[in-house]
Protein backbone atom coordinates (compact mmCIF):
# COMPACT_ATOMS: atom_id res chain seq x y z
CA UNK A 1 0.00 0.00 0.00
CA UNK A 2 1.55 3.29 -0.71
CA UNK A 3 1.44 5.89 2.03
CA UNK A 4 0.51 9.27 1.66
CA UNK A 5 2.92 12.38 1.01
CA UNK A 6 1.51 14.04 4.07
CA UNK A 7 2.11 10.81 6.28
CA UNK A 8 5.72 11.07 5.04
CA UNK A 9 6.25 14.85 5.29
CA UNK A 10 5.44 14.34 9.01
CA UNK A 11 6.93 11.77 9.93
CA UNK A 12 10.41 13.50 8.19
CA UNK A 13 9.12 16.63 10.24
CA UNK A 14 9.14 14.45 13.03
CA UNK A 15 12.34 12.93 13.00
CA UNK A 16 13.95 16.24 12.56
CA UNK A 17 12.17 18.35 15.48
CA UNK A 18 13.34 15.51 17.96
CA UNK A 19 17.06 15.34 16.13
CA UNK A 20 16.75 19.41 16.42
CA UNK A 21 15.85 19.35 20.27
CA UNK A 22 18.57 16.83 20.95
CA UNK A 23 21.37 18.98 19.17
CA UNK A 24 19.98 22.12 20.81
CA UNK A 25 19.86 20.08 24.66
CA UNK A 26 23.55 19.08 24.24
CA UNK A 27 24.81 22.51 23.12
CA UNK A 28 22.92 23.61 26.09
CA UNK A 29 24.94 21.09 28.04
CA UNK A 30 27.78 21.68 26.31
CA UNK A 31 27.72 25.38 27.34
CA UNK A 32 26.65 24.84 31.07
CA UNK A 33 29.92 22.24 31.22
CA UNK A 34 32.15 25.48 29.91
CA UNK A 35 30.87 27.27 32.41
CA UNK A 36 31.07 25.29 35.25
CA UNK A 37 34.63 24.65 33.88
CA UNK A 38 35.26 28.32 33.35
CA UNK A 39 34.21 29.25 37.03
CA UNK A 40 36.13 26.21 38.40
CA UNK A 41 39.55 25.96 36.53
CA UNK A 42 41.64 27.75 39.24
CA UNK A 43 40.97 24.28 40.70
CA UNK A 44 40.26 22.33 37.34
CA UNK A 45 43.65 23.40 35.90
CA UNK A 46 46.35 22.13 38.48
CA UNK A 47 44.84 18.53 38.25
CA UNK A 48 44.89 18.97 34.21
CA UNK A 49 48.64 19.89 34.94
CA UNK A 50 48.64 17.14 37.23
CA UNK A 51 47.96 14.48 35.30
CA UNK A 52 49.95 15.81 32.39
CA UNK A 53 53.02 15.20 34.55
CA UNK A 54 51.67 12.14 35.97
CA UNK A 55 52.05 10.39 32.80
CA UNK A 56 55.16 11.45 32.32
CA UNK A 57 56.66 10.20 35.94
CA UNK A 58 54.54 7.04 36.18
CA UNK A 59 56.79 4.87 33.69
CA UNK A 60 60.02 5.57 36.63
CA UNK A 61 57.58 5.41 39.55
CA UNK A 62 56.77 1.83 38.12
CA UNK A 63 59.85 1.19 37.41
CA UNK A 64 61.06 1.61 41.31
CA UNK A 65 57.76 -0.06 42.73
CA UNK A 66 58.40 -3.48 40.80
CA UNK A 67 61.73 -3.39 42.65
CA UNK A 68 60.48 -3.28 46.06
CA UNK A 69 60.21 0.44 46.53
CA UNK A 70 57.45 1.77 48.78
CA UNK A 71 55.05 3.86 46.25
CA UNK A 72 55.50 6.86 48.26
CA UNK A 73 59.06 7.06 48.76
CA UNK A 74 59.37 5.86 44.62
CA UNK A 75 56.49 8.93 43.97
CA UNK A 76 58.51 11.30 45.90
CA UNK A 77 62.17 10.19 44.12
CA UNK A 78 60.50 10.67 41.04
CA UNK A 79 59.22 13.87 41.61
CA UNK A 80 62.57 15.27 43.47
CA UNK A 81 64.26 14.01 40.61
CA UNK A 82 61.74 15.77 37.71
CA UNK A 83 61.97 19.15 40.08
CA UNK A 84 65.99 18.93 40.16
CA UNK A 85 66.30 18.30 36.69
CA UNK A 86 63.67 21.71 36.07
CA UNK A 87 65.65 23.52 38.27
CA UNK A 88 68.91 22.69 36.52
CA UNK A 89 67.74 23.95 33.72
CA UNK A 90 66.01 27.01 34.44
CA UNK A 91 69.39 28.13 36.62
CA UNK A 92 71.47 27.48 33.78
CA UNK A 93 70.15 29.61 31.24
CA UNK A 94 69.31 32.55 33.69
CA UNK A 95 72.95 33.75 33.60
CA UNK A 96 73.25 33.46 30.07
CA UNK A 97 69.75 35.63 29.86
CA UNK A 98 71.29 38.16 32.44
CA UNK A 99 74.71 38.60 30.53
CA UNK A 100 73.53 38.60 26.85
CA UNK A 101 70.34 40.63 27.09
CA UNK A 102 72.17 43.84 27.20
CA UNK A 103 73.81 43.19 24.22
CA UNK A 104 70.78 42.07 21.98
CA UNK A 105 69.24 45.24 23.30
CA UNK A 106 72.16 47.50 21.93
CA UNK A 107 72.03 45.49 18.53
CA UNK A 108 68.20 46.07 18.17
CA UNK A 109 68.84 49.59 18.90
CA UNK A 110 71.57 49.64 16.54
CA UNK A 111 69.43 47.86 13.53
CA UNK A 112 66.67 50.28 14.64
CA UNK A 113 68.63 53.08 13.86
CA UNK A 114 70.25 50.77 10.17
CA UNK A 115 66.29 51.19 9.24
CA UNK A 116 65.74 54.60 10.12
CA UNK A 117 68.21 55.15 7.54
CA UNK A 118 67.21 52.99 4.99
CA UNK A 119 63.61 54.08 5.22
CA UNK A 120 65.09 58.01 4.56
CA UNK A 121 66.48 56.59 1.61
CA UNK A 122 64.85 55.44 -1.73
CA UNK A 123 62.07 54.07 -1.98
CA UNK A 124 60.63 55.57 0.53
CA UNK A 125 62.19 58.78 1.15
CA UNK A 126 60.57 59.69 4.17
CA UNK A 127 61.57 62.55 6.27
CA UNK A 128 63.29 63.14 9.40
CA UNK A 129 60.53 65.07 10.78
CA UNK A 130 57.79 62.35 9.13
CA UNK A 131 59.72 60.01 11.52
CA UNK A 132 59.87 61.78 14.26
CA UNK A 133 56.45 62.65 14.45
CA UNK A 134 55.47 58.92 14.28
CA UNK A 135 57.61 58.27 17.21
CA UNK A 136 55.67 60.85 18.91
CA UNK A 137 52.48 59.66 18.15
CA UNK A 138 53.30 56.59 20.06
CA UNK A 139 54.90 58.26 22.58
CA UNK A 140 51.78 60.13 23.52
CA UNK A 141 49.59 56.67 22.81
CA UNK A 142 51.96 55.24 25.49
CA UNK A 143 51.15 57.92 27.71
CA UNK A 144 47.30 57.91 27.54
CA UNK A 145 48.06 54.56 28.02
CA UNK A 146 49.23 55.03 31.77
CA UNK A 147 46.68 53.86 33.59
CA UNK A 148 45.90 50.67 31.75
CA UNK A 149 49.66 49.50 31.62
CA UNK A 150 49.99 50.46 35.98
CA UNK A 151 46.52 48.14 35.71
CA UNK A 152 48.35 45.56 33.75
CA UNK A 153 51.32 45.44 35.89
CA UNK A 154 49.13 45.10 39.31
CA UNK A 155 46.78 42.06 37.26
CA UNK A 156 50.45 40.59 36.14
CA UNK A 157 52.19 40.62 39.95
CA UNK A 158 48.29 39.11 40.67
CA UNK A 159 49.01 36.25 37.91
CA UNK A 160 52.59 35.67 39.11
CA UNK A 161 51.30 34.91 42.91
CA UNK A 162 48.26 33.12 40.99
CA UNK A 163 51.26 30.44 39.06
CA UNK A 164 52.94 30.13 42.10
CA UNK A 165 49.56 28.90 44.16
CA UNK A 166 49.04 26.33 40.90
CA UNK A 167 52.36 25.26 40.40
CA UNK A 168 52.04 23.81 44.44
CA UNK A 169 49.05 22.79 43.89
CA UNK A 170 50.82 20.97 40.73
CA UNK A 171 53.80 19.34 42.42
CA UNK A 172 51.47 18.29 45.67
CA UNK A 173 48.91 16.28 42.93
CA UNK A 174 51.33 15.01 41.15
CA UNK A 175 52.59 13.27 43.90
CA UNK A 176 49.48 11.55 44.90
CA UNK A 177 48.62 10.88 41.29
CA UNK A 178 51.65 8.95 40.82
CA UNK A 179 51.71 7.12 44.29
CA UNK A 180 48.04 6.17 44.75
CA UNK A 181 47.19 6.34 40.90
CA UNK A 182 46.24 2.54 40.86
CA UNK A 183 43.66 3.02 43.22
CA UNK A 184 41.64 5.30 41.16
CA UNK A 185 40.23 2.95 38.99
CA UNK A 186 38.83 -0.19 41.39
CA UNK A 187 37.14 3.41 43.18
CA UNK A 188 35.81 4.25 39.96
CA UNK A 189 34.40 1.08 39.09
CA UNK A 190 33.13 0.99 42.68
CA UNK A 191 30.67 3.86 42.40
CA UNK A 192 29.84 3.48 39.06
CA UNK A 193 28.14 -0.04 39.92
CA UNK A 194 28.84 -3.38 38.48
CA UNK A 195 27.04 -2.41 34.48
CA UNK A 196 28.57 0.76 34.21
CA UNK A 197 32.04 -0.09 35.82
CA UNK A 198 33.45 -2.39 33.56
CA UNK A 199 32.62 0.02 30.36
CA UNK A 200 34.53 3.06 32.88
CA UNK A 201 37.53 0.97 33.98
CA UNK A 202 38.02 0.17 29.82
CA UNK A 203 38.19 3.90 28.61
CA UNK A 204 40.23 4.79 31.56
CA UNK A 205 43.08 2.60 30.92
CA UNK A 206 42.92 3.69 26.98
CA UNK A 207 42.31 7.46 28.06
CA UNK A 208 45.81 6.69 30.03
CA UNK A 209 47.54 4.42 27.72
CA UNK A 210 46.77 7.38 24.79
CA UNK A 211 47.63 10.48 27.25
CA UNK A 212 51.08 9.03 28.25
CA UNK A 213 52.18 8.13 25.01
CA UNK A 214 51.28 10.98 23.35
CA UNK A 215 52.45 13.31 26.06
CA UNK A 216 56.02 10.88 25.99
CA UNK A 217 56.18 10.87 22.25
CA UNK A 218 55.59 14.61 21.96
CA UNK A 219 58.51 15.24 24.65
CA UNK A 220 61.08 12.81 22.70
CA UNK A 221 59.71 15.10 18.78
CA UNK A 222 60.23 18.27 20.86
CA UNK A 223 63.49 17.48 22.60
CA UNK A 224 64.94 16.23 19.08
CA UNK A 225 63.80 19.36 17.30
CA UNK A 226 65.45 22.19 20.39
CA UNK A 227 69.13 19.74 20.08
CA UNK A 228 69.26 20.17 16.45
CA UNK A 229 67.88 23.47 15.87
CA UNK A 230 70.32 24.52 19.20
CA UNK A 231 73.05 22.89 17.73
CA UNK A 232 72.67 24.67 14.81
CA UNK A 233 72.22 28.01 16.74
CA UNK A 234 75.59 27.59 18.70
CA UNK A 235 77.56 26.70 15.76
CA UNK A 236 76.02 29.71 14.14
CA UNK A 237 76.83 32.07 17.03
CA UNK A 238 74.03 33.02 17.76
CA UNK A 239 73.01 34.52 21.52
CA UNK A 240 70.56 32.97 23.82
CA UNK A 241 70.97 29.68 21.87
CA UNK A 242 70.06 27.69 25.07
CA UNK A 243 67.21 29.86 25.79
CA UNK A 244 66.33 29.72 22.30
CA UNK A 245 66.61 25.82 22.31
CA UNK A 246 64.19 25.39 25.55
CA UNK A 247 61.63 27.46 24.06
CA UNK A 248 61.80 25.23 20.96
CA UNK A 249 60.96 22.19 23.39
CA UNK A 250 58.22 23.72 24.87
CA UNK A 251 56.93 25.26 22.12
CA UNK A 252 56.68 21.85 20.48
CA UNK A 253 53.92 20.86 22.67
CA UNK A 254 52.14 23.11 21.23
CA UNK A 255 51.43 21.77 16.98
CA UNK A 256 51.56 24.44 14.36
CA UNK A 257 51.17 27.85 16.52
CA UNK A 258 54.41 26.68 19.27
CA UNK A 259 56.63 25.41 16.63
CA UNK A 260 56.26 29.09 14.23
CA UNK A 261 56.37 31.05 17.48
CA UNK A 262 59.70 29.82 18.94
CA UNK A 263 60.95 29.36 14.79
CA UNK A 264 60.16 32.90 14.56
CA UNK A 265 61.82 34.39 17.46
CA UNK A 266 64.84 32.33 16.85
CA UNK A 267 65.05 34.06 13.51
CA UNK A 268 64.49 37.32 15.08
CA UNK A 269 67.42 37.19 17.00
CA UNK A 270 69.76 35.97 14.26
CA UNK A 271 68.73 38.87 12.43
CA UNK A 272 69.29 41.45 15.13
CA UNK A 273 72.34 39.59 16.44
CA UNK A 274 74.31 38.54 13.55
CA UNK A 275 72.77 39.71 10.24
CA UNK A 276 70.57 39.26 7.40
CA UNK A 277 72.25 35.91 6.09
CA UNK A 278 72.52 34.10 9.63
CA UNK A 279 68.63 34.45 9.68
CA UNK A 280 68.26 33.10 6.66
CA UNK A 281 70.33 30.30 7.58
CA UNK A 282 68.42 29.38 10.99
CA UNK A 283 65.33 29.73 9.03
CA UNK A 284 66.60 27.23 6.71
CA UNK A 285 67.64 24.83 9.77
CA UNK A 286 63.97 25.64 11.30
CA UNK A 287 62.40 24.36 7.93
CA UNK A 288 64.56 21.37 7.46
CA UNK A 289 63.99 20.07 11.12
CA UNK A 290 60.59 20.65 10.86
CA UNK A 291 59.82 18.52 7.97
CA UNK A 292 61.76 16.08 9.03
CA UNK A 293 59.20 15.63 12.58
CA UNK A 294 56.34 15.89 10.33
CA UNK A 295 57.75 13.38 7.82
CA UNK A 296 59.89 10.89 9.43
CA UNK A 297 59.91 11.32 13.39
CA UNK A 298 55.95 11.90 14.22
CA UNK A 299 54.29 8.86 11.73
CA UNK A 300 57.59 6.52 13.31
CA UNK A 301 57.36 7.37 16.58
CA UNK A 302 53.51 7.90 17.09
CA UNK A 303 50.93 5.00 16.67
CA UNK A 304 48.07 5.51 14.68
CA UNK A 305 45.87 5.13 17.62
CA UNK A 306 47.17 8.77 18.87
CA UNK A 307 46.75 10.23 15.38
CA UNK A 308 44.29 13.10 15.03
CA UNK A 309 43.63 14.62 11.48
CA UNK A 310 45.24 18.41 11.44
CA UNK A 311 42.68 20.13 10.98
CA UNK A 312 41.72 18.35 14.20
CA UNK A 313 44.81 19.57 16.01
CA UNK A 314 44.89 23.15 14.59
CA UNK A 315 41.10 23.89 15.50
CA UNK A 316 41.61 22.18 18.90
CA UNK A 317 44.49 24.57 19.42
CA UNK A 318 42.82 27.52 17.81
CA UNK A 319 39.85 27.21 20.56
CA UNK A 320 42.07 26.23 23.45
CA UNK A 321 44.18 29.40 22.84
CA UNK A 322 41.56 31.52 22.40
CA UNK A 323 39.30 30.03 25.79
CA UNK A 324 42.15 29.50 28.10
CA UNK A 325 45.17 31.52 26.59
CA UNK A 326 48.63 29.88 26.44
CA UNK A 327 47.68 27.05 28.69
CA UNK A 328 44.48 26.28 26.72
CA UNK A 329 46.86 25.85 23.73
CA UNK A 330 48.91 23.78 25.71
CA UNK A 331 45.75 21.13 26.79
CA UNK A 332 43.91 21.06 23.46
CA UNK A 333 45.60 18.21 21.63
CA UNK A 334 46.16 15.99 24.75
CA UNK A 335 42.14 16.82 25.71
CA UNK A 336 41.26 16.17 21.69
CA UNK A 337 43.33 12.75 21.70
CA UNK A 338 41.57 11.84 25.12
CA UNK A 339 38.27 12.92 23.73
CA UNK A 340 39.02 10.60 20.04
CA UNK A 341 39.22 7.41 22.43
CA UNK A 342 36.04 8.03 24.07
CA UNK A 343 34.56 8.03 20.35
CA UNK A 344 36.53 5.33 19.35
CA UNK A 345 35.31 3.44 22.21
CA UNK A 346 31.48 4.40 21.88
CA UNK A 347 31.52 3.50 18.08
CA UNK A 348 33.24 0.15 18.88
CA UNK A 349 29.77 -0.29 21.32
CA UNK A 350 27.37 0.81 18.81
CA UNK A 351 28.91 -1.16 15.81
CA UNK A 352 28.55 -4.27 18.66
CA UNK A 353 24.60 -3.60 19.58
CA UNK A 354 23.75 -3.46 15.91
CA UNK A 355 25.51 -6.08 14.66
CA UNK A 356 23.57 -9.25 12.83
CA UNK A 357 25.47 -11.71 14.29
CA UNK A 358 24.96 -10.19 18.11
CA UNK A 359 22.94 -12.22 20.70
CA UNK A 360 21.15 -9.65 22.56
CA UNK A 361 21.43 -11.33 25.90
CA UNK A 362 18.20 -11.31 27.66
CA UNK A 363 16.60 -8.43 30.08
CA UNK A 364 18.63 -7.77 33.15
CA UNK A 365 21.67 -10.29 32.00
CA UNK A 366 25.14 -8.93 31.74
CA UNK A 367 27.33 -9.45 28.29
CA UNK A 368 30.07 -11.44 29.22
CA UNK A 369 33.00 -9.87 30.00
CA UNK A 370 35.75 -9.14 27.39
CA UNK A 371 38.96 -11.58 28.50
CA UNK A 372 42.25 -9.76 29.24
CA UNK A 373 44.73 -10.20 26.22
CA UNK A 374 46.45 -13.29 28.33
CA UNK A 375 43.04 -15.03 27.82
CA UNK A 376 41.75 -14.58 31.26
CA UNK A 377 38.41 -13.28 31.69
CA UNK A 378 37.88 -10.68 34.12
CA UNK A 379 34.51 -10.24 36.25
CA UNK A 380 32.77 -7.42 37.51
CA UNK A 381 34.24 -7.66 40.91
CA UNK A 382 35.54 -3.94 41.84
CA UNK A 383 38.59 -5.65 43.48
CA UNK A 384 39.80 -7.30 40.19
CA UNK A 385 40.36 -3.79 38.33
CA UNK A 386 43.51 -2.61 37.75
CA UNK A 387 45.90 -0.31 35.66
CA UNK A 388 47.65 -2.37 32.82
CA UNK A 389 51.32 -1.71 33.11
Amino acid sequence: MQRDRGDLIGAGGMWLGKWSIIVIAVAAAAAVLGWVIGELWVIILPVLLAIVVSTVLWPPARFLMKRGVPPALASLSTLLLALAVFGGVVASIVPAVINQVPELIDKATEGIEQLQDWVQGPPINLQQEQIENAIGNVVDWMQNQGSQIASGVYTGVSTVGSSIITLVMVVVLTFFFVKDGQRFLPWLHTISGSRAGRHVEAVSIRMWDTLGGFIRTQALVSLIDAVFIGAGLLILGVPLAPVLAIITFIGGFIPFVGAFVAGALAVLVALVANGFTTALIVLAIIIAVQQIEGNVLQPVLQSRSMNLHAVVVLLSVTAGGSLFGIIGAFLAVPTAAVAAVVLRYINEQVDVRTSDNMETPPRGEEPEPDPDPDGTIRDNDPSSSRVED
